[in-house]
């Protein structure tokens, strides 16, 4: 018997997974090329149900980008303005917020995505997320096929030849993607190992939760999500919709084994010992009939992110333990550095090796900072390990040899700083709020070095000039960098004004007016919404790098740099909103604050 030729179908780019990530590689690439051939394998068939319901800022600019905004707007899911959290040294309450409750508007739904909406993110049911993500993927211009298997990825070596389906057909493509999630198709074919720390290896138990409360109403549609700690692990309450909320514990998997509970009595305990969250679903019910779901929840880190015609993205690629709600940043970031590497690579005018050094070195280092941080978080909580002790460690992760002061003074300072190529910063947290967080959960204040100085000279000395990546427009352009150590030091946004000023003036109270006066101007970030606080905040990281020597001239006046409004304590929070732009209900007062 003659066997019949094996049928073979050609693309440009075939991607494996139609989540978050896979979806926003397909549309940008169709976005920015509308000429390129592109796939969507997805195993199952959508609207399906997955975990992770809360966003980040981050999130919104590139679903902004995307073109698909409009349509989660439209969806009518909750805003979020941060969370309200029982975290630390303590039990008190205190809230994070993006943006300060107080100045937020009420305003009708669906709204824009400018002014005060671009410092919000969303609490979306994941299966009309994704869902709405696909279809607009598909509307781009890219062939989604649903309820469609890999059954074998073809390897050459360290290169992909192919992705044949249980149909038979044989899928070939110039790139390759991996954004298939915790399944790894691509990267466990490869035999790409991830690292996962032994410590920090728990597990999640969730329900669904109808006739719900929310805790508190912020204007229309925007709320806190609501973290609280246990003895035993921490609970979350997600709202969903007008009576829907997630609620979920996570606890070390150790506990659970040791614990001779089933997930649903372990599960129902959390909820029954948490008092405000008992209280938010005491008239709810679940409504999967209480099948509570389970999932494994260990933070990892691929060891490898770009390879010679593939290109790995998303939870495979890595994940951050969910008590930072980092996942789906890290799964939207990472595909949409993947698809502007494929866009760069398909033009041919940078080296294709720096390329994929870039995404790959960037990719790894985001995700190791938000495992690192979130290690930090679980130090924090006090009934995990000693917090100093603990500082130490993760200093030594980063190359550093501290002792446990040492440590917490580079953590306070700056540690967990995120070198982003604008300005500094880390995830949500600005360096004022990550400073105010750290004085939080060690008990001691954490200042601002450059409010005891005023004097500060630029210091390039030992620094090489390298190139990094900045993507705009579908573009990724070379930006100067100085590199010095581990430390880098961008040309361009923030980095750029302050090096620029610095070479000219070393005195504060200059330097504060050029800036001032540069914003005024609309010549710097004032004009894409930077305040001075965020110049100030890049001078702080400056010269804690090392790249600005400061000096105390008691000759001078030193500068001033208030606190951040977006971590407060309860009663805090509460004090400010008596004069809030929008109308606020709390739970258990189920009237307008006045």
């Amino acid at each position: 018997m003659i066997s019949q030729p094996e049928h073979s179908s050609e693309y440009d780019v075939a991607i494996v997974g139609g989540g978050p990530s896979g979806s926003t590689v397909a549309t940008l690439l169709k976005k920015y090329n509308p000429d390129l051939r592109v796939i969507i394998l997805e195993k199952s068939k959508f609207p399906r149900e997955h975990v992770g319901e809360s966003q980040l800022p981050g999130i919104s600019v590139i679903l902004h980008e995307m073109g698909v905004w409009d349509k989660v707007e439209a969806a009518n899911f909750p805003v979020k303005l941060g969370g309200s959290y029982t975290w630390g040294k303590d039990a008190d309450a205190w809230d994070f917020d993006f943006f300060p409750a107080e100045e937020f508007v009420d305003e009708e739904r669906p709204a824009k995505y400018e002014g005060q909406r671009r410092h919000t993110a969303f609490q979306v049911e994941r299966d009309r997320y994704d869902e709405i993500l696909l279809r607009h993927a598909e509307e781009m211009g890219t062939e989604v096929r649903e309820e469609t298997m890999v059954r074998e990825v073809v390897v050459d070596g360290k290169r992909i030849e192919g992705l044949r389906l249980a149909s038979g057909e044989m899928i070939k493509a110039r790139h390759y993607v991996d954004g298939s999630g915790d399944a790894a198709i691509l990267r466990k074919a490869l035999g790409i190992e991830s690292d996962a720390p032994t410590h920090l290896r728990n597990v999640a138990f969730w329900d669904y939760w109808d006739n719900a409360k929310w805790a508190v109403e912020i204007g229309v549609g925007g709320t806190r999500v609501q973290v609280r700690s246990l003895p035993y692990g921490w609970i979350w309450f997600i709202p969903l919709g007008p009576s829907r909320a997630s609620v979920g514990l996570i606890c070390p998997s150790e506990y659970y084994k040791k614990s001779g509970l089933s997930p649903k009595d372990l599960y129902l305990k959390a909820v029954k010992d948490q008092p405000e969250i008992r209280e938010l679903v005491k008239d709810a019910h679940s409504d999967t009939g209480g099948n509570v779901l389970t999932t494994k929840n260990w933070s990892h880190l691929a060891d490898q992110l770009a390879g010679e015609n593939w290109w790995i993205c998303g939870e495979a690629a890595g994940f951050a333990d969910p008590i930072l709600a980092a996942g789906m940043t890290l799964a939207h970031g990472t595909a949409r550095e993947v698809a502007y590497c494929i866009l760069e690579s398909d033009r041919g005018e940078l080296d294709q090796e720096w390329i994929k050094q870039w995404y790959d070195e960037k990719g790894r280092r985001n995700i190791r900072q938000h495992i690192r941080f979130a290690e930090y978080w679980y130090a924090a909580n006090g009934r995990f390990t000693d917090l100093q002790e603990y500082c130490k460690q993760i200093a030594k992760d980063s190359g550093l040899n501290l002792n446990p002061s040492q440590a917490w003074r580079w953590l306070a300072q700056g540690g967990f700083t995120n070198q982003n190529i604008e300005n500094a910063g880390f995830g949500a947290f600005d360096i004022g709020s990550s400073k105010q967080l750290i004085s939080r959960f060690s008990g001691r204040e954490s200042k601002f070095q450059i409010t005891k100085l005023n004097d500060f000279k630029l210091n390039l000395k030992n620094a090489e000039e390298i190139e990094l990546a900045e993507m705009r427009d579908g573009r990724i352009i070379k930006v100067p960098c100085y590199k010095r150590g581990e430390s880098i030091l961008p040309r361009t946004g923030a980095w750029k004004t302050m090096i620029d000023i610095l070479k000219e003036e070393s005195d504060f109270e200059t330097i504060y007016k050029m800036i001032s006066d540069a914003i005024d101007r609309k010549s710097v970030g004032g004009a894409a919404g930077l305040n001075i606080s965020v110049y100030l905040q890049t001078l702080e990281v400056m010269l804690n790098d090392g790249w600005v020597i400061g000096k105390l001239n008691k000759n001078r006046p030193t500068g001033a740099l208030k606190s951040s409004r977006l971590i407060r304590n309860e009663k805090e929070a509460r004090e400010a909103l008596k004069d809030a732009k929008a109308t606020i209900k709390f739970a258990f007062e189920q009237t307008p604050t006045e």
